[in-house]
């Protein structure tokens, strides 16, 4: 209510973000002006967006299927020196969706969309996942090391997982130093594959950062935010890490403006970071609605921790069933304790427990969807704004069949490790694969909401 009465008795802002965000005519006309500007409204943006500041308003109306037709256009264009190399990146929790709404199977949906993609005149199709393996690898040796000083720092422990957007920008925002310090340092799997394209691939390919247009395609309208963090871009190549985010919708969106089915498309292999190489069968990590931070770390923690290998892991459902934990027991003592909060229900009740000494778990997997990535308003949602309950089911049908791979057992990772990041200890690992959160103090350009 204090969002939607300010908006409407701010005519002057609402204008001012309008006039940055508009075509100034310039542009000659082409068949996607009919495209929707994307929009994140109190609906759609689960941290709220009374949290943007103008100039963020702006630049969010730049994330959006014109943006990503714009490069397209001017590649077509302009001199060849001067194009853009267009490179896609599909997020796991996306291909369920578009399995379901074609009736494919997911490594169907993953070559159909490759294929969908390039016939627009895109070149490079990648698969986040191995960005996913180094975000997991990375959270799960942090954990450890947390764990070890549990005792010397303070806010060591209990550690919250860093790969949602909304969870990050809400605890940024709203939430103090007391929650922050306590967050993953391991950047999400999203910007961890802007590094690998905008760095690895742009040296493999001998290009510059700033030649390379990276597109991610992403289950929640949150990540478009999560692409505009300061800290995700290189001022010495004016380049940031991901330069468009666009949602499963999104990309739908374009497929029916087409008019084109993706039972109509070719199927094209994904393509590697690595050469000429093209991407196998669609993998997934443990987690049934997720990355599965959760199940990695406690198996990794147990472990390295204790020595006890865990096979399955046996959750407990607690006041709902987005909030659910799971227990490590050695020699009669519970030695792990982690938790899966979903939804801002959980997540407050969460916060509260925290700040009342009450909280006595070591992880929490923290996603601001209820129901998880699957369930992100990017892609679950009715027209009216609901959540399509059916087509969550059949998605999450499917991406549980997809087969799990550990990231350890990705080779590919550990010779990037080697080669690429100088040592899994070394100073470029820091650089590239973490960030830092912390508290932000509201900026007088700021909507003035009232927490």
């Amino acid at each position: 209510q204090e969002c939607s009465k300010k908006q409407k008795n701010d005519d002057t802002q609402s204008t001012s973000v309008d006039a940055l965000s508009s075509n100034d005519g310039s542009e000659e006309k082409n068949e996607f002006d009919t495209l929707a500007n994307a929009k994140i409204l109190l609906s759609d943006c689960l941290a709220c967006d009374s949290c943007m500041t103008l100039e963020e308003g702006a630049r969010v109306f730049q994330q959006n299927q014109k943006e990503f037709f714009r490069i397209l256009n001017l590649n077509k264009k302009c001199d060849t020196s001067k194009h853009k190399v267009l490179a896609v990146s599909l997020c796991p929790q996306s291909l369920p969706y578009f399995a379901a709404k074609f009736n494919l199977s997911v490594n169907e949906a993953a070559k159909r969309l490759c294929g969908f993609l390039k016939s627009l005149g895109v070149h490079y199709v990648f698969d986040t996942t191995i960005a996913a393996d180094f975000s997991i690898l990375e959270s799960q040796r942090e954990f450890v090391q947390r764990y070890q000083r549990r005792n010397q720092e303070e806010h060591a422990l209990p550690m919250f997982a860093s790969a949602c957007p909304g969870w990050i920008r809400y605890a940024e925002r709203v939430l103090t130093n007391l929650v922050t310090s306590h967050i993953c340092t391991a950047k999400s799997p999203q910007q961890i594959m802007g590094s690998l394209v905008k760095g690895y691939f742009a040296r493999q390919q001998n290009l510059s950062p700033d030649k390379i247009f990276h597109v991610v395609v992403a289950p929640c309208y949150d990540k478009k935010l999560e692409a505009l963090r300061e800290d995700f871009y290189t001022a010495l190549y004016n380049s940031a890490e991901v330069d468009c985010v666009l949602t499963s919708g999104e990309i739908l969106q374009i497929m029916e403006q087409k008019n084109v089915s993706m039972k109509d498309v070719d199927e094209l292999a994904v393509d590697s970071l690595f050469g000429d190489l093209k991407e196998g069968d669609v993998v997934r990590h443990d987690g049934k609605r997720s990355d599965g931070y959760l199940e990695h770390i406690f198996k990794h923690a147990a472990k390295e921790l204790f020595g006890v290998d865990v096979k399955e892991i046996t959750y407990k459902a607690l006041k709902n069933k987005d909030f659910q934990e799971v227990t490590l027991e050695k020699d009669g003592e519970t030695v792990l304790r982690f938790a899966a909060a979903y939804g801002f229900r959980n997540i407050q009740n969460m916060v509260l427990k925290l700040k009342k000494g009450k909280f006595f778990y070591h992880f929490v997997e923290v996603l601001a969807c209820p129901g998880g990535c699957l369930n992100g308003k990017g892609q679950a949602q009715t027209e009216d704004g609901k959540p399509d309950r059916a087509l969550l089911a059949q998605m999450e049908e499917v991406y549980t069949a997809i087969p799990v791979r550990l990231p350890e057992t990705n080779l590919h990772v550990q010779r990037m490790y080697q080669d690429w990041l100088e040592g899994m200890d070394s100073k470029k690992v820091q650089d590239t694969l973490h960030t830092t959160y912390s508290a932000v103090n509201q900026s007088t350009s700021s909507l003035d909401i009232k927490w």
